[in-house]
């Protein structure tokens, strides 16, 4: 019976996050309120309180998930094996991340509203998702050393800044500051582009 009531409150759980996900990919924090919470989930309001004290415990739940996503979207990455150098390294992440951007609606939006409608709880889901972001680019470098001899971590902001206002861009207007970008040949001209970036910074740095 016990056993019973931990998957219902698992289920319950995971209907609500999910939930709460598709209105803030949808409509946004304009209406996202514990009754609209709780007519998207079809659950009763207490639950949201019982299981997550209310919005804030929803929106740390979600983070989970932001911090999980940086590192699930990039693990199939791993499989490659170790990059050969700190280039090839910051490639990956950077065509990863490019790709998982763009397929991903909520992200998009929450890095949007950073620009328009900063508030804390943006500020905890943008966190969690670089807190996940990190743990891949440590899991993934190994004993690679990072450069020294140039600001990289610096670097690394700029190049990760520029997908995410090209993938706005695009997800908007079908084009990132004059380059169409509406079907996978024009997207391949921007992955060249990126490739030609980060090694014409990092060269063959090991």
């Amino acid at each position: 019976m016990a056993q019973a009531r931990n998957r219902d409150r698992a289920a319950t759980e995971r209907a609500i996050i999910d939930a709460a996900k598709e209105m803030l990919a949808r409509d946004g924090f304009q209406n996202f309120g514990v009754n609209a919470l709780a007519r998207e989930a079809g659950c009763d309001k207490q639950l949201i309180y019982r299981y997550f004290e209310g919005l804030d415990g929803v929106i740390d739940a979600i983070g989970g998930d932001l911090a999980n996503w940086s590192r699930d979207r990039l693990r199939p990455l791993l499989a490659l094996g170790r990059p050969a150098d700190y280039a090839e390294l910051i490639e990956r992440l950077a065509l990863g991340l490019l790709q998982a951007f763009r397929v991903d609606p909520l992200v998009q939006r929450i890095k949007a509203w950073e620009f328009s409608a900063p508030s804390p709880q943006l500020a905890r889901l943008s966190a969690a998702r670089s807190r996940g972001l990190v743990e891949w680019v440590i899991e993934a470098r190994g004993d690679l050393e990072m450069p020294s001899d140039i600001d990289a971590p610096a670097i690394n902001a700029a190049i990760i800044a520029s997908i995410e206002a090209i993938v706005l861009s695009a997800a908007g207007a079908g084009h990132a500051y004059g380059i169409p970008l509406r079907n996978e040949e024009e997207w391949e001209r921007m992955r060249r582009a990126l490739k030609a970036l980060i090694r014409a910074v990092y060269g063959q740095r090991r």
